[in-house]
């Protein structure tokens, strides 16, 4: 039976972890870090993400803001607010959450985010840095699967990750391109896969740590797992189950547990990891700026 990895605890762990350092940091700094949100237009999806960042922050003590605009908001205003919010010392992480609305181009709008205060570690200079081995901010979700991972390691027995075989299947810049290049920060020799790889499951069968985040719904299942490995499942899709709406992985969660020796659910698995590392890179980047 597969270990299952409670997302939702281990992100409270963690939160915990960042509330403890944010005190530490306000004694030591007189303030504490601040965190501002861009949230244009309407999506609902949007707003309840920006909501659950915004009671997270808050509760780990971080002071946050939403600039909530409309879906009439043009690419100059936006350009403006995020220098604004560039040039203000109060202001350590920057967030622009996306979809932005039609007519903004949205790499645009995220090129000019500070990459100091880039806590979504999108920026190319962020990126550049994850990819020579410098210090830099990491896009929050692969920082979350790196900590499942190291979870996986405990409840496992302590399984070295140096060393270890390691597929990540997705080659997005959010995820299975930083999350590749975590692994390989840590030793293991990692592989990148995706939809087109040829023999996938022969592929995936290779790994000790299995990663997926290539946006196609139980595309993953018991015959690319090798028996014992950890399987972290970065997907969220909607399905149709007998006229019922159903969030699934990218991994087939029954089948793949049948093999895996731990597993990530969907939901309740990466989802939650992610916003506890957005408060962890706040406070990083808090620190670093040394206001």
């Amino acid at each position: 039976m597969s270990i299952v990895l409670d997302g939702k605890e281990i992100a409270a762990a963690v939160r915990r972890e960042v509330a403890a350092e944010v005190e530490k940091f306000k004694a030591k700094r007189g303030r504490v870090p601040g965190l501002h949100v861009i949230l244009a237009g309407e999506d609902p999806a949007s707003s309840v993400y920006v909501r659950n960042k915004e009671k997270a922050a808050l509760e780990a003590g971080i002071a946050g803001r939403v600039h909530r605009l409309p879906a009439s908001v043009s690419e100059a205003e936006l350009v403006a607010l995020i220098k604004e919010l560039n040039a203000d010392p109060a202001v350590d992480g920057i967030l622009v959450q996306l979809p932005l609305p039609k007519g903004i181009r949205e790499q645009v709008v995220l090129d000019l985010v500070d990459p100091a205060k880039d806590v979504d570690g999108f920026h190319p200079v962020n990126a550049g840095l994850l990819a020579s081995g410098r210090p830099g901010l990491v896009p929050c979700t692969p920082l979350g699967c790196m900590r499942l991972i190291d979870e996986a390691s405990k409840r496992l027995g302590g399984f070295e990750l140096a060393g270890a075989r390691a597929v990540v299947v997705g080659r997005s810049n959010i995820v299975g391109k930083p999350v590749a290049q975590l692994l390989l920060a840590r030793h293991a020799t990692v592989t990148i896969a995706h939809s087109r790889t040829r023999d996938l499951p022969a592929v995936c069968r290779e790994a000790d740590v299995l990663v997926v985040a290539v946006g196609k719904a139980q595309m993953i299942d018991d015959r690319h797992v090798r028996e014992g490995a950890v399987v972290i499942d970065v997907g969220i899709n909607r399905i149709d189950v007998d006229g019922k709406s159903k969030l699934v992985g990218d991994v087939h969660y029954e089948k793949a547990a049948t093999r895996a020796g731990a597993i990530t659910p969907v939901p309740g698995g990466v989802g939650p990891m992610t916003i506890a590392f957005l408060l962890q890179n706040t406070l990083r980047a808090a620190e670093a700026r040394g206001v």
